[in-house]
């Protein structure tokens, strides 16, 4: 999936083995990228998604 990061690049991402089937992605979901080390300005990992309160609490705090 394409993800546009904070760094205004928009890399093709994919979701490892281990998350997998533990979670799911949507449009619109708020992520962080691990970018690889070879390709890291064009690819990268999924690592995490973030919750609808998280995401609150980040709005609140300022961070997004």
């Amino acid at each position: 999936m394409r993800v546009s990061c904070k760094d205004n690049k928009i890399r093709l991402c994919r979701i490892p083995g281990k998350l997998k089937r533990r979670i799911w992605i949507k449009e619109g979901d708020i992520v962080i990228v691990r970018p690889w080390a070879v390709q890291g300005d064009e690819k990268g990992d999924i690592v995490w998604r973030y919750t609808k309160p998280q995401v609150d609490r980040l709005i609140n705090r300022g961070v997004i």
